[in-house]
């Protein structure tokens, strides 16, 4: 028995200290899925299904060509930039075709465009289009007759050297026009309502690697001039809300703020109060940004957007042409679902360029396929988009309506638990709120639920609890007195073995003198303390607060903080002993063991209560809670410092220097553990490999 004991032991002891580690990402399931706090792609229903697809030939113009973007107006006509057949195509909201653009009158001349990759129309039904190879934006009625040109910006602000290629374009309701232009790198481009360039509007940062500007900074001038300049990314798209803001998107790799929204004097205002910030999919695989192109990564790496619409309740989708998924967020920046995907199937697409809103509907266009889609909302879409639009215009009991219906879909939708605590909280039912934002992860609304709560609470057994508070505070002082008086008066107190723990705890230099030349130390309340530590340990990760709480209640494990303990202790003594014995130190092995354990007391002392304060606090709250936490990690480093100082009889400067070497000594016992490991790992599979050769021949 006490063989497998012991072999069970070192299993375990491996298997924690060398075991691998499971991928930092997953790969993305081809089913709807939805993200949750923990940022896994969780199944989902589809949000949106096909609902028609419209070709060029169908409407009997001929096949699409390479279409770059699709616009809905005010008055739910679609319009659609066919770049390769240099012509505006308008269709009616059912997708019947109504004209065909692509000849015009200019200067008495028939005139026609060059490759348009920008379509807008305004509220007037004025028609914008970003005629690219022209180098112009060309403005026309809502009858197809020009109204304007406006041709390449003249301003000393752009550079010598700047070539005008107009890609997408928006128009606000004073007739600005804004722009994203190839190789515009200062961001989005502003024109007033004639086609004068007014500046730029918003910018990306420049993003490099350290290495690759130290490497520029020791380069020659000639070396340096034939590196890559470190510039920013230029905007893909961008779109004006309704409020004047204006969406802008840029496909960067790797990009933690692909997408943005500017105020007049440019600055990104985007709410990102979600789990997460609005990127696309999360659990991905991050690569080199020059790599993503490689044809065998096409379907790897982080989301990269290309087009931007704003929708109702504050709600925005962008299209990811990494996946050709269609991301929807809330006003907070929540991802409330996405659908679309690789793929023939009638609700994939090959190669998306742009959408746009028709309603409550989605119009994508592919540029591979050459058609329109048309989605329209599932009853689970639909109710998320009636939960949110209702939870935005203040109707709280229509949103909680919607949400509840929401969960009965897709009870692991986090998004819906928080709209339904939103909702609650809105009518003053703040318990069965905070259950619903505890339910969604939701601290920050969990917190305000819960002030309101603890206020109700407070407020209604006011008199009860000053009463217990008081009649505590009179049976402490009557018991502290009576204590006193009782207690005999010495000059010196002789900590028993029971007490020293909590003697040298308060008294370091006189309680580690006594454990060490008095012998009022013992192993066993050493180990003691690390077990009750253990113990508290497991408490505090599983009873703290919600509000201060970050794990995952499904995955811990007893064990683990069981191992996450005991094992770096252990490590530290073998190696604090392993190097002093070196160095001149008086202190044993038992005597290093009984140090690290005594000094872990007052983690146990302030974690103890530390529980039940997290469990009455609020997020403004939440820094006390830290507080007690730094003076538990301050206090065991100092009784530890004071500890090994005595023990070892060293000085403070000799103390500091063995403690780093310590660290340095522990990460060396790793490094051998785990190349014996390896090298045990090699000669397994080496002995394997010849049994299995030997049998195959046999």
């Amino acid at each position: 028995m006490a063989s497998i004991r012991s072999i069970f032991g070192i299993a375990l002891l491996v298997c924690v200290l060398f075991g691998f580690s499971a991928p930092a990402y997953a790969a993305l399931p081809d089913y709807g899925y939805n993200y949750s706090y923990w940022q896994e792609a969780e199944p989902a229903p589809y949000p949106y299904l096909a609902e028609k697809h419209i070709y060029g030939a169908t409407l009997g113009i001929g096949h699409f060509n390479m279409p770059q973007d699709v616009f809905v107006s005010s008055d739910r006509r679609i319009y659609i930039a066919d770049t390769g057949n240099n012509r505006i195509v308008c269709l009616d909201e059912s997708g019947g075709l109504l004209r065909v653009i692509d000849r015009f009158e200019y200067d008495g001349k028939t005139d026609g465009f060059n490759k348009p990759y920008g379509v807008y129309v305004d509220a007037k039904q004025d028609i914008y289009v970003a005629d690219t190879h022209n180098r112009r934006i060309v403005k026309l009625g809502s009858d197809g007759k020009l109204l304007a040109v406006f041709g390449p910006p003249d301003s000393s602000l752009l550079p010598q050297d700047f070539q005008y290629f107009p890609l997408k374009l928006s128009v606000d309701r004073t007739n600005r026009i804004y722009v994203a232009a190839q190789g515009a790198f200062e961001g989005i481009m502003e024109l007033d309502a004639g086609g004068g360039f007014k500046g730029y509007v918003g910018t990306n940062k420049v993003r490099f690697s350290p290495a690759d500007l130290l490497w520029k900074r020791i380069s020659t001038r000639q070396q340096a001039e034939q590196m890559e300049l470190f510039l920013p990314v230029e905007f893909s798209n961008l779109e004006v809300d309704k409020r004047g803001f204006i969406y802008a998107v840029s496909s960067e790799a790797n990009s933690l703020t692909p997408i943005k929204r500017f105020n007049p004097a440019g600055e990104d205002i985007l709410r990102r109060e979600g789990y997460f910030s609005p990127l696309g999919d999360v659990s991905v695989i991050r690569l080199d940004a020059s790599q993503v192109d490689a044809p065998e990564l096409r379907n790897e790496g982080s989301s990269r957007f290309i087009d931007i619409v704003a929708d109702e309740g504050g709600m925005y989708s962008g299209l990811d042409s990494t996946r050709n998924r269609i991301f929807t967020y809330d006003r907070d920046g929540n991802l409330l679902y996405q659908f679309g995907g690789i793929g023939t199937h009638e609700n994939n697409f090959q190669k998306p360029t742009a959408l746009a809103m028709l309603g409550d509907r989605v119009a994508v266009l592919d540029n591979e396929t050459n058609r329109l889609t048309l989605f329209a909302p599932t009853r689970y879409g639909g109710l998320i988009r009636q939960a949110v639009k209702a939870q935005d215009e203040g109707r709280a009991e229509e949103a909680a309506a919607a949400w509840e219906e929401v969960l009965k879909l897709n009870a692991n939708f986090d998004i819906a638990y928080i709209g339904m605590g939103k909702a609650l909280l809105k009518q003053n039912h703040n318990k069965q709120a905070m259950s619903y934002f505890e339910n969604g992860n939701n601290r920050k609304y969990y917190s305000e639920a819960f002030k309101r709560y603890r206020k109700d609470v407070v407020w209604d057994h006011f008199g009860a609890i000053m009463g217990v508070a008081i009649g505590a505070s009179v049976l402490a002082v009557a018991g502290r007195i009576y204590w006193k008086r009782r207690r005999p008066q010495l000059y010196f107190v002789d900590a028993s073995v029971a007490r020293a723990p909590f003697y040298t705890a308060f008294r370091p230099f006189s309680g580690f003198w006594e454990l060490k030349y008095e012998s009022k130390g013992r192993v066993s309340i050493a180990l003691l303390i690390m077990v009750v530590l253990v113990v508290t340990m497991i408490m505090k990760r599983q009873y703290a607060g919600f509000v201060v709480n970050f794990n995952k209640l499904s995955r811990l494990n007893s064990v683990d903080e069981l191992i996450y303990i005991v094992l770096p202790v252990l490590l530290f003594c073998i190696a604090n002993w392993s190097l002093t014995t070196l160095m001149d130190g008086e202190g044993k092995f038992r005597e290093i063991v009984m140090t690290v354990g005594y000094a872990m007391l007052p983690l146990v002392i302030l974690y103890a209560p530390q529980i039940l304060f997290s469990n009455i606090i609020t997020l403004e709250e939440a820094p006390f809670y830290y507080l007690i936490e730094a003076v538990a990690v301050i206090w065991f480093l100092w009784l530890l410092f004071v500890g090994l100082m005595t023990v070892h009889q060293y000085s403070i400067f000799k103390t500091l220097l063995t403690l780093l070497l310590t660290c340095v000594v522990m990460a060396f016992i790793v490094f051998l553990g785990i190349l014996i490991f390896s090298l045990l790992q090699q000669m397994t599979a080496f002995i394997i490999s010849i049994v299995t050769e030997i049998g195959a021949r046999f």
